[in-house]
């Protein structure tokens, strides 16, 4: 998860019904349920807290009090307005060994039950419907679904005041807004500046409609990105991976959806509500340019 803003600091007071989320190897990523005790100190934004399933000690008798950082805090989230209905393939946080556990549904079962890949375990579990949310954010005091952090981020990383500046032959890739390519990264060379950040780039891929030469557009810097660095990958991937396949000239962002043999893999595109199968040689671990640096979803 990613830290709000320095600029806004949360305030909590002794008694405020409050989820933490642990920083202790082998819970990041889960929330579980406390109660605010006291700040630690007067000028700090430092807490000390309780939580309300985890004890101090085996024998169950005294509960865990810590004292953590405030961006380790969140209020309880908010009800759905309306009954959610969980599907295949939805992002979900599920209620295991005492706390909230980030996961994606990869099966639905008779009776209002789903079979939910935790990723902080590494396994499959089989949840009932009362024990699935959708995943929020907390963002300065508001609450925000995980899509529009995610949207968010990219939006004030990609189209910001300081955007990063391309020099003449450089190799980068570029989001296009033409119908039927959005979302997809296209490999192309930076020609030339062209106006405020702006720049005149040659698609590697794409060709002009005569398909006598390869396509020239002016594209906005912030839709202008570097060539992400090479990863091995190679014990393959998994389900749920993330992953970029490269389809119709560029990179389309999916996610692994089943394995199967040869090396080949079907690759959900869940925007589009569409699966095609791809060989390794034709994917790679996706990467967002974020701040000026790749990262990996799992490190968002």
């Amino acid at each position: 998860m990613s830290n709000p803003s320095s600029s806004w600091v949360a305030q909590f007071n002794p008694g405020d019904r409050v989820e933490i989320s642990p920083r202790d190897v082998g819970f990041r990523g889960s929330w579980y349920a406390g109660t605010v005790v006291r700040r630690e100190a007067k000028n700090t934004n430092r807490y000390v807290v309780e939580y309300d399933q985890l004890y101090a000690d085996e024998s169950g008798e005294k509960l865990l009090q810590e004292t953590l950082d405030w961006i380790q805090l969140r209020p309880p989230p908010p009800p759905p307005e309306k009954k959610v209905q969980f599907k295949f393939e939805d992002e979900v946080e599920a209620f295991y060994s005492d706390g909230w556990w980030e996961g994606a549904i990869i099966a639905e079962h008779s009776g209002g039950k789903f079979a939910v890949f935790l990723r902080g375990f590494e396994e499959q579990i089989v949840f009932e419907e009362k024990d699935l949310r959708l995943p929020v954010q907390w963002v300065k005091g508001k609450w925000e679904s995980r899509f529009e952090q995610v949207h968010r981020e990219k939006e004030n990383s990609n189209c910001s005041k300081e955007v990063m500046k391309f020099t003449q032959g450089m190799q980068v890739e570029v989001l296009t807004d033409e119908d039927g390519l959005k979302g997809a990264w296209f490999a192309a060379t930076i020609i030339e500046p062209s106006g405020e950040d702006k720049y005149l780039i040659e698609y590697k891929t794409l060709r002009n409609d005569d398909d006598t030469e390869f396509l020239r557009e002016v594209i906005r810097a912030c839709n202008i990105r570097p060539c992400p660095p090479e990863i091995i990958v190679v014990d393959g991937f998994k389900v749920w991976d993330e992953v970029d396949a490269y389809y119709n000239e560029g990179w389309w962002v999916g996610v692994i959806a089943k394995v199967l043999i040869n090396s080949n893999y079907e690759v959900s595109f869940i925007e589009y509500d569409e699966k095609i199968t791809f060989n390794q040689a034709d994917l790679r671990p996706h990467q967002d340019w974020l701040n000026g640096k790749w990262v990996v979803p799992s490190d968002v």
